[in-house]
């Protein structure tokens, strides 16, 4: 028996394992696993070249699960003592005196330098175990054991047949890993799709009402998985049961693309198209890679350019540069142009789909247009290439190119400055007087209601020539696309201001709500009373919600400007009405308002021009005492109005109906309008 240290320069090499892989522990299965695998992938080709002449037999590997143990154990190549010592005893380690201070903050480092892969067994196990017996002629069977300090024991021992036993006393702070559930799930999570068959104890069956086990073995794996598949063998139905293996609980995907791709790197795969019902659906992290069909990692930043990580599937490439652990990532070239090439792919598929069968690519738009406009928004490639087959929809479900839509309204919705105006919503029944408004002057009225169309407004607007969108009720219909200059009204400036001052009395307080009350002409048939929602502004506050950045756009109030229309019949009647109802109160304080505003302007204009120690204190005074009296006259005439409109109904009334169509009547206010529905019906 041969006792010895393993040629590592500190003792501490075990802890510091264990400790900084914590994190990773479950690993530890994987690593052994795709070691019998590699094992006896070397010996299928040394077979395969006549350098074996053995019979393969059955090269099943077998994961068994005792008491207190976990074992792995294969029939591939084995080993004799000199490798034992040359592969397990020598870690690759050249005995550098600086290893604890130069590695012991960064766990992956030291696995990814050290090639420990067989050493995570020390994550989980207290004691291990190697039983070996080496495919050459005449090998003397070997045990290995080392308890997890430096010190280790090698033995000759028996053993039939050739290969290895991994034999791991599971410590007690990790015998989670000693449950069968546990363990079945690390196996079908990280060993799923490895090429050799990889069996967990026997295949179950139901007898006198309790499952027991069959002498048939448990296959854990599927060793040829679809995308190791030439695409030209397989059927639609073979995608998509693979896609349920995969994602069990999932809806049928929209579509997918099978990668394959051999120069200048190594690249298969098969990324699907997700249904997604709602934004909330979305998820990354669920694109598996693999290498060589080990699982590596479901965090595929970096490989996949960010707008597809929201895409399911498999990547599998040799050539993605990993640490032994497999799970980190390096930076690397190949990376950037695997990135380019999935980018491609996915643009030249939709490319396809798109000019093919376009009935097909239109039905499937709403799914697609969070990741194509995800795409069209971090990638410049991806957006020249997108912006021909992505889609514009219509509040009629009408589909559009960009290049069409643009022909299709360049001739009504061009201003008066050359601007071509694309008017959208982005809720067809909140919005859907304004929409009709819209389509009565001839216009066509977008919807863009996904989670991310603010943000593409802003890139179009950006991309396309003399263009803007502008939300459709954002303005009046007049003034959405100004073909002349806007024209003014015949009704005195005193008129309006008091039909401002009417209606603007009777307007909620709302918090974070400001008002813009304004009276202006819009014609016999149009609303009494219009209320919009400045564009620049809304967008802000909009991109506040999805930029952290712009949050200061979020604290502001919203701002709303509410038009009375003077041309409409009813209002109109409130201006004949509240003239005479009010004359009484109004005409002495319009007399005294008259006198004060000419007092005004003669102390203003006898003080212009003259630098402020210029003017005597006497006339200072005066401006300031005509000033406050004629702020005290308004707030009286203010008063007076506010009372009147407060009791007429129909002020109330027309007020609480613009409320009502831009959802902003509710509570108290919503039942008040109600009641005094009914009793002006009745």
């Amino acid at each position: 028996m041969q006792k010895g240290n393993i040629g590592v320069t500190t003792e501490n090499i075990f802890p510091i394992i264990k400790k900084f892989l914590y994190s990773d522990h479950e690993i530890f299965l994987r690593e052994l696993v795709s070691n019998a695998v590699d094992a006896t992938q070397k010996l299928k080709t040394l077979a395969s070249k006549g350098e074996f002449k053995g019979e393969l037999g059955d090269l099943t590997i077998h994961v068994s699960l005792d008491k207190d143990t976990i074992t792995i154990s294969d029939r591939g190549l084995g080993m004799t003592a000199e490798e034992i010592e040359k592969y397990i005893n020598q870690i690759a380690f050249s005995g550098a005196n600086d290893f604890l201070a130069k590695y012991k903050d960064d766990a992956n480092a030291i696995i990814g330098h050290f090639g420990l892969g067989f050493y995570s067994a020390f994550m989980v196990a207290k004691r291990v175990e190697i039983v070996t017996r080496s495919y050459k002629e005449d090998a003397q069977p070997m045990k290995w054991t080392c308890d997890g300090s430096p010190e280790f024991t090698l033995e000759g021992t028996e053993k039939e047949g050739r290969g290895t036993d991994i034999i791991l006393y599971i410590d007690d702070d990790c015998r989670e890993f000693l449950e069968e559930a546990r363990l079945s799930s690390l196996l079908r999570k990280y060993c799923h799709f490895l090429p050799i068959p990889v069996a967990f104890g026997k295949k179950k069956e139901w007898k006198d009402g309790k499952q027991v086990d069959t002498e048939e073995d448990n296959v854990i794996n599927d060793t040829t998985p679809l995308w190791t598949r030439k695409p030209s063998e397989l059927k639609d139905e073979d995608y998509k049961a693979f896609y349920r293996d995969l994602y069990p609980m999932s809806d049928e995907p929209l579509f997918w693309i099978h990668l394959n791709v051999d120069y200048p790197f190594n690249l298969t795969g098969i990324l699907y198209f997700p249904r997604i019902k709602s934004n909330i659906d979305l998820q990354k992290n669920k694109i598996q890679l693999y290498c060589n069909q080990v699982y590596v990692t479901d965090s595929v930043e970096g490989i996949v350019p960010d707008f597809l990580t929201l895409l399911h599937g498999v990547i599998d490439s040799p050539d993605i540069p990993l640490n032994v652990s497999r799970s980190y990532l390096q930076s690397d070239s190949n990376v950037k142009k695997i990135s380019t090439y999935i980018s491609k792919k996915v643009s030249d598929r939709l490319q396809s789909i798109f000019k093919n069968d376009r009935k097909d690519f239109e039905s499937k738009w709403d799914d697609l247009k969070i990741f194509i406009h995800y795409g069209m928004l971090t990638e410049e490639d991806f957006y020249d290439k997108a912006n021909k087959f992505a889609l514009l929809k219509d509040t009629d479900s009408k589909y559009y190119t960009y290049e069409e839509y643009q022909n299709l309204i360049k001739g009504e919705q061009t201003d008066k400055d050359g601007n071509l105006v694309y008017l959208y919503a982005n809720n067809a029944e909140e919005q859907y007087s304004y929409i009709e408004a819209a389509k009565n002057k001839g216009y066509n009225v977008l919807l863009m209601d996904g989670q991310l169309d603010v943000a593409l407004i802003s890139l179009l607007e950006r991309k396309m020539e003399k263009s803007r969108f502008t939300r459709v009720d954002s303005d009046v219909i007049d003034r959405l696309i100004a073909k002349e200059d806007a024209r003014t009204t015949d009704l005195e400036a005193d008129k309006r201001e008091m039909l401002a001052t009417v209606f603007r009395s009777q307007l909620p307080k709302v918090d974070k709500v400001e008002f813009n009350v304004e009276a202006q002409g819009l014609g016999e048939n149009v609303a009494p009373i219009l209320i919009t929602q400045s564009e620049y502004m809304r967008r802000m506050k909009e991109m506040a919600r999805i930029q952290p950045g712009m949050s200061f756009y979020g604290e502001m109030p919203d701002m709303f400007n509410v038009v009375i229309n003077v041309d409409n019949k009813l209002v109109k009647e409130v201006l004949n009405n509240s003239e005479t109802e009010c004359a009484a109160d109004l005409t002495p304080l319009n007399l005294s308002l008259a006198d004060l505003n000419k007092r005004h302007e003669e102390l203003h204009k006898a003080q212009e021009g003259k630098k402020a120690e210029e003017i005597p204190t006497a006339d200072k005074d005066a401006l300031e005492e005509v000033e406050k009296k004629m702020a005290d006259e308004k707030a009286k005439k203010e008063s007076i109005l506010s009372t009147y409109a407060g009791g007429n109904k129909v002020v109330r009334q027309l007020v609480d109906l613009a409320l009502l169509q831009n959802n902003m009547l509710k509570g108290e206010a919503l039942n008040n309008f109600i009641k005094r529905s009914l009793e002006m019906i009745g």
